[in-house]
């Protein structure tokens, strides 16, 4: 797992946007198309912002999938679509249809969370192997939504599946599987509340959920806030 550490919070986000610009240019050379799972975070918009105004990228071959969202009204600030759609409003480089929303807005969750699951099939083969996975990391150790203690942490039978409450909402996520069969991970880690989690994701720590996600294919981009002492030998 590399890691590389950039000034501020600013500067993370745009070194991101950067490397999946690059992979997506490469992804779409090959195989002619590009899916990418976006999560949710504050960062991740600054970083969305730069990437959807990067004018050297294919995108009418890229479709954008979620990794988590939260189980709330459309439109309501809590959903992570709507900042990803407030991203596509300012820098309209690529189609709404392109960017495929969890459906937790279904009477039948369950079943909206084996429609995504088809999605995905559709979209990136059977069984899915996403391009490229955008994950955050919670200052609980969580990622995507694969929070400390909930049952989704155990799924390995379904790609897509729901949690309990947390943070008071329900939530629908990737699981473990599906992130890991990525071809490329891109942890994108910003402020002084990441540090310790940071340290352990880095070591290894099997004990907290960001752990379990494959390290072979990933990649960090942290802030100096985030590093901490890390940042002396990045």
């Amino acid at each position: 797992m590399k890691l590389e550490v950039f000034g501020d919070e600013a500067a993370a986000a745009q070194a991101a946007a950067a490397m999946i610009a690059a992979e997506v240019r490469a992804a779409v050379k090959e195989r002619d198309r590009f899916v990418m799972a976006v999560s949710g975070g504050r960062t991740p918009w600054i970083m969305l912002r730069d990437l959807f105004s990067e004018q050297n990228v294919p995108w009418e071959n890229v479709h954008i999938v979620q990794v988590d969202e939260r189980v709330a009204p459309a439109g309501h600030p809590d959903r992570n679509l709507t900042h990803i759609q407030e991203s596509l409003r300012e820098h309209a480089l690529i189609r709404p249809e392109q960017v495929h929303a969890m459906p937790v807005e279904s009477a039948d969750l369950e079943q909206a969370a084996k429609q995504y699951s088809a999605t995905l099939t559709e979209l990136a083969g059977s069984p899915p192997r996403l391009d490229l996975v955008h994950l955050g990391l919670g200052p609980d150790g969580h990622t995507a939504s694969l929070v400390p203690g909930d049952p989704v942490l155990q799924i390995t039978n379904s790609d897509v599946a729901l949690t309990g409450v947390y943070q008071g909402r329900r939530r629908m996520t990737l699981t473990y599987p599906v992130i890991n069969r990525a071809r490329r991970i891109l942890w994108l880690a910003t402020g002084s509340e990441k540090q310790e989690m940071l340290g352990r994701l880095l070591n290894g720590d099997l004990s907290i959920p960001a752990g379990r996600i494959s390290r072979e294919q990933a990649m960090v981009i942290a802030d100096r806030a985030a590093a901490g002492r890390l940042a002396e030998t990045a």
